[in-house]
């Protein structure tokens, strides 16, 4: 249950930590704007702008995989499996988020779908 949880509050922050570069790429753009930073972030393109989409989808992707880890978690179905799936859904996030930032659009997709069946693996275990 502890490595379950670990990978639970790595993923929670993964998302936040992602948003380093975004902050790095926006100061390249004049700034940071701390008034207008959504504005701001709209106008990035290249690297800002590839930062900013794994910043986004480090938190869609946290929301399926929480509700799954949470669902074995009360159902009391956690196992091996669930806590090897979990482990392998947060090293995914990480590769994920480096592959967007180095723009390997066709590797970074597959590595997504790792984490995502990562995901469904964990909920099926609840079964």
């Amino acid at each position: 249950m502890t490595t379950l949880l670990t990978c639970l509050l790595i993923a929670i922050l993964l998302p936040y930590l992602a948003k380093g570069p975004v902050a790095v790429a926006m100061a390249k753009l004049g700034g940071y704007d701390n008034h207008h930073p959504r504005s701001q972030q709209a106008q990035l393109t290249g690297f800002g702008a590839r930062a900013m989409a794994g910043h986004q989808n480090g938190f869609e992707s946290l929301l399926i995989f929480a509700i799954a880890v949470l669902t074995v978690m009360a159902l009391d179905k956690v196992n091996d499996m669930v806590t090897s799936l979990a482990v392998v859904y947060v090293v995914s996030r990480v590769i994920y988020h480096i592959l967007y930032l180095l723009d390997k659009s066709s590797l970074r997709s597959l590595v997504w779908f790792v984490g995502f069946f990562s995901v469904l693996g964990i909920f099926c275990q609840a079964y």
